[in-house]
């Protein structure tokens, strides 16, 4: 059974239609890099998985557990963490605050202490306040704030936006750890070196649909196609 199952998936805002009908898979494990131009619905679609946009159609099977329109809470408890767009980290609360609340999510592997020894910038920080920190270490707070509730799913939106080359490799390293755990991985990026860096695999979406899909070494061979989807070369 895939892990992930996403079938005619349709959602919005209001009156406006932004996915069509998405169907997706993902596999235990793998990491699926998710482009796309601006407009295209890729963070629709993150929200939409994490509930926090409710699906007017369409399917979410979760390791067979239906998810599509449930709670966030619900869809958090059954295993999927959302690192969002803009960190969106508590400002007055610590670093410790922060990993503290986390932690008592749900037990496993990731425990504060393995979190600040994959992360040890954020060790170092931990009675700062999260509106102290720089732009990379909010993002490494976000990103430790979800390994805490050990999730089986992790849904990346843009973690590379705005960050040093350094950084965004730290965020790559981190990734391909959660490989290692098992972690499925859906990444929506506009970094080209951080997606093909870390993602089994390279979807393309287009009018809130996903119009391509190859494992990433193909896209990489075809320049003509990532041109005409993206506008890159």
């Amino acid at each position: 059974m895939t892990f992930l199952t996403v079938r005619g998936l349709v959602s919005g805002y209001d009156r406006s239609t932004v996915l069509t009908g998405i169907d997706l898979d993902l596999d235990r494990g793998a990491t699926l890099g998710l482009l796309g131009r601006n407009g295209a619905g890729k963070s629709t679609l993150i929200m939409t998985l994490m509930g926090l946009v409710a699906p007017t159609a369409g399917s979410v099977r979760l390791d067979g557990v239906e998810l599509a329109g449930r709670r966030p809470d619900v869809i958090a408890k059954a295993g999927v963490a959302l690192v969002p767009q803009g960190r969106r980290v508590w400002a007055t609360l610590t670093v410790a605050e922060h990993l503290a609340l986390a932690a008592r999510s749900r037990s496993g592997t990731w425990t504060i202490a393995t979190v600040l020894d994959l992360l040890p910038r954020l060790a170092e920080r931990r009675r700062q306040y999260a509106g102290q920190l720089s732009g990379g270490e909010q993002q490494m707070l976000a990103v430790a704030r979800a390994l805490l509730t050990n999730p089986r799913l992790v849904l990346l939106d843009e973690p590379s936006d705005g960050l040093a080359p350094a950084i965004v490799d730290q965020i790559g390293a981190v990734i391909t750890t959660m490989q290692a755990e098992g972690v499925a991985v859906l990444l929506v990026e506009q970094d080209l070196h951080l997606a093909f860096a870390v993602a089994d695999e390279i979807a393309v979406m287009e009018k809130g649909t996903v119009v391509h899909r190859v494992p990433t070494s193909q896209f990489r061979r075809d320049p003509d196609t990532a041109h005409r989807l993206l506008g890159v070369a």
